[in-house]
């Protein structure tokens, strides 16, 4: 059975988040993203695995090494569905903002 993992469980987890930030402007091996962690290298590829089912990486063989690149598309998506959210509080923290500035100028 394949299941697609879901992108926000996939980046909830903090080493995966770290992943994300670590090959976010190169390309990678596994071994050289274990590298970066304190963790056992079977770990790191299965979280190398979870966002690669999850589509936010894409892996390319070159030769005998498989590297790992942010999949931009899917991050994208992400990104595009968050925003909505934070213009929202965007907006609550610019009226707080004027609240506070008032407040302050009337005392």
């Amino acid at each position: 059975m394949n299941l697609r993992r879901d992108v926000f469980q996939a980046i909830a987890d903090p080493t995966r988040r770290a992943i994300l930030l670590l090959i976010a402007t190169q390309s990678m091996t596994a071994g050289a993203i274990a590298s970066n962690f304190d963790t056992a290298r079977p770990t790191v590829s299965k979280h190398l695995q979870i966002l690669t089912e999850c589509e936010l990486l894409k892996q390319e063989q070159n030769g005998r090494e498989i590297y790992y690149h942010i999949n931009a598309k899917q991050m994208k998506e992400v990104a595009d569905f968050i925003e909505p959210f934070r213009q929202m509080w965007d907006d609550r923290f610019n009226k707080l903002e004027t609240v506070m500035k008032n407040y302050k100028s009337k005392q």
